[in-house]
Parts: C-alpha cells; structure tokens; sequence
C-alpha cells in the first residue's frame, strides 16, 4: 500500500520508493534530520489538517533551534500538504513533514545549506490504527530524559528520539507497555512520543515546559478540557505522585487519550476512571466535529 503513495520532495511528487538519500548523507550519518507530524481528518467539506499552523510553527521552531534554514517557507509548506494529501487521497491519516541534509559527508559536522523538505501523507490502515485506546501499563524508565542544557528538547530533532527508542525497549524487556522517563533532577517528563497526564482528587496535572517536548495534542487538552469543568495544571511531579494517581492517561498525535490500566506493581481501578473517559470523549467529539466550540482548530486542505 505505501508503495503506491506520492511523496512531495523540494517541490515535486515522487513514488514512495524514490523517497531515499544516501547512507552517507550527513541526516542519516550524523542524525541532524528533524521532523513534525498532525493528523487529517475527513470531514463533509473534505480532509482538514488538526491544528496544522501550532504543527509549522513547532517544525519552524525546531528549525530555529538547531541552527538550521529551511528552503520552503510556511505557506509552500501549507500548499505541499494540500498537494499530498489530495495526490494520495487520504480520509484519514498523518501527514510526516521532515527537514534533512541529503548530501554527502564524512567529517563533516556543520552544514551550511539549507534544508531538504519531503512531506508524507500516509493514510489509516488496519496495521496503523488512529486513536486507538486500548488500556496500556507503564513503568519509571532506567533512562532519564535529555537535559535542555545538552541538546533543545523541545526540537523535533530525530536524534533526541534514540533517548525515547531506549525507554520503550527498556519497557518491553520489562513486560510494559511504555515507560515514564524522569528528567535529570528526578522529576516526571515524558514517554518516548507521549505526554503524560494524571488525576489526583479530581484536578488533571502534567509536566510544564521545559524538559519536554511541546506537544500540540497535550496543548489542546490543557485548552480543551476546562470547557467540561475540569481543571487542569501544569506543575511539577514527583515519580511517587504519579505512582500514587488516581488516573493516568497518556496523548500523542495518533492517538488523543491512552488511559493507563498499570503503573509498575500497581494496578489502578476503573479505566479508564471518570475523569479519562470525560477527556477521552471530548477529544473524540473535537475529531469528529461534534464540537463546534473547537472546529477552528482544523484548517481545510
């Protein structure tokens, strides 16, 4: 199936399998590609982007922060997404924008020229399931997350995602879903692709800023879920306050809200417990538009 997809590459459609550089291309010898990826939904006037103007300012954010130009500016970018999606005829789907150095390098470090843009739209298929919820286990990862004052966490740079790569194996071999990785200072930061939230006496609280990546999908929770008349923090977390929770869930881009049905030895009760199941059922209205309140937040492609 994806063989027959169309990949837009500076500027042009090429079949999937033409959408390769060269092992000794500096993005794949030295890891400096970075990336951003939203969702597309189908709707009644046809595929919409979720929040595609956070995605590009992220991707343009990360670009700023590791140093880099990009050869396509915002609005190239907005009309590369349209063209994919609509070569490939995708419903439902993401769509990969990723920024790479093509050329060649044996030394070299530093790359003075601009970045390579490809954009992938790939579609759901019964092996790649969107929103898929099923109830995960978790466990405190052994590997701690990327220190802000080594490497920009925020940057969706591929490299900073060997870091995550080593948290989920570290779960697997331990008989988990996924694993929290802790910041430095021993604070609670992230999964490998996930944000993590938990509910302590009714308030919702996760990670701020700052050692985390910032993610669109956590960032639409925070602005979404007061509407329910739930409330909502960013603050602090210590390990033993998330493994005392009362609900935990998870969010990335394919996925909303991922409850928790396990935590190391601990298993929670009802899950997904009320306050999940009121989120959970929020962000499936907002995808598909049984919320008005938010429709804004999907741009027309």
């Amino acid at each position: 199936m994806l063989e027959d997809l169309q990949v837009w590459v500076n500027g042009k459609l090429i079949p999937w399998s033409q959408a390769t550089v060269h092992m000794m291309s500096h993005s794949f010898s030295r890891g400096s590609a970075m990336f951003d990826v939203f969702g597309i939904h189908p709707s009644k006037h046809g595929p919409v982007a979720f929040r595609m103007d956070k995605h590009l300012d992220r991707f343009f954010r990360s670009v700023e922060l590791l140093g880099m130009r990009s050869k396509y500016s915002r609005e190239e970018l907005k009309q590369a997404v349209s063209e994919v999606v609509k070569v490939n005829n995708i419903g439902r789907g993401v769509v990969r924008i990723t920024g790479y150095y093509s050329e060649q390098t044996i030394v070299s470090l530093v790359m003075e020229t601009e970045l390579d843009v490809a954009v992938f739209a790939i579609p759901e298929t019964e092996d790649f399931k969107l929103n898929h919820a099923e109830p995960i286990s978790v466990c405190i990862s052994k590997w701690r997350k990327l220190h802000p004052a080594t490497v920009p966490v925020e940057a969706k740079a591929c490299a900073n995602y060997l870091n995550g790569m080593l948290s989920r194996k570290d779960a697997a071999e331990r008989g988990f879903d996924l694993a929290v990785m802790l910041t430095t200072d021993g604070y609670v930061a992230e999964g490998a692709i996930e944000s993590i939230f938990m509910v302590k006496d009714g308030i919702v609280k996760t990670p701020p800023l700052g050692n985390i990546v910032q993610s669109v999908t956590r960032l639409s929770i925070l602005e979404a879920t007061p509407s329910i008349g739930i409330k909502v923090r960013e603050e602090q977390i210590m390990p033993q306050e998330l493994l005392d929770a009362d609900e935990i869930f998870t969010c990335h881009t394919g996925t909303k809200v991922t409850p928790v049905k396990r935590i190391e030895d601990r298993i929670l009760g009802e899950v997904p417990g009320p306050i999940t199941a009121k989120i959970f059922k929020l962000m499936e209205d907002i995808v598909n538009f049984r919320n008005s309140e938010f429709e804004h937040w999907f741009e027309p492609l």
